[in-house]
């Protein structure tokens, strides 16, 4: 199947396309859990249409079995730099961040989030994500993150490394 050429619409997003993976392992932290590491691919995908496909599966470094996992959509609202950053969690949360992408940096916040009703405690209640292309050509993220028990505070910090354009 032949690739689908780029909407216009996310030209200012095809920084971010590609498969990435960490390099090295990504650091998590949060005042309520052990600090730990992950690795993590990343698919980040078009199929013509006026958004990016993305997919987020983190695996654990010595077992490597699955853990955390997100995918969804990023949009971008014609003729501006305003962002929507959509996604589904397998922990049950649901979200919808906003911001805006200047340069080769993705700045959102979150704007509404939905979780399932057995979700588990403390309830996230809020989230933050940075993405930026590095001088050295990786794509970093971090992400942080309040919930109902701590204030906003760095929860990831990851860099990646492109593998596929």
């Amino acid at each position: 199947m032949e690739t689908p050429q780029l909407n216009p619409v996310i030209e200012p997003l095809s920084w971010m396309l590609g498969t990435w993976l960490s390099d090295p392992p990504g650091d998590g932290t949060f005042p309520t859990m052990k600090p730990f590491q992950y690795l993590e691919e990343v698919h980040i995908s078009h199929v013509g249409q006026p958004m990016l496909n993305f997919s987020f599966n983190a695996f654990h470094p010595d077992t490597r079995k699955p853990m955390h996992r997100e995918c969804g959509f990023i949009r971008l609202k014609p003729d501006t730099n305003k962002v929507a950053f959509i996604s589904a969690q397998n922990t049950g949360l649901v979200e919808v961040e906003e911001g805006e992408v200047n340069g080769q940096e993705l700045s959102i916040a979150s704007h509404s989030i939905a979780r399932i009703s057995f979700a588990k405690k403390p309830h996230v209640e809020q989230i933050t994500r940075k993405f930026r292309l590095n001088s050295d050509g990786k794509l970093e993220q971090t992400v942080s993150m309040a919930t109902t028990t701590q204030p906003m505070t760095q929860h990831l910090h990851i860099t990646y490394k492109k593998v596929t354009p």
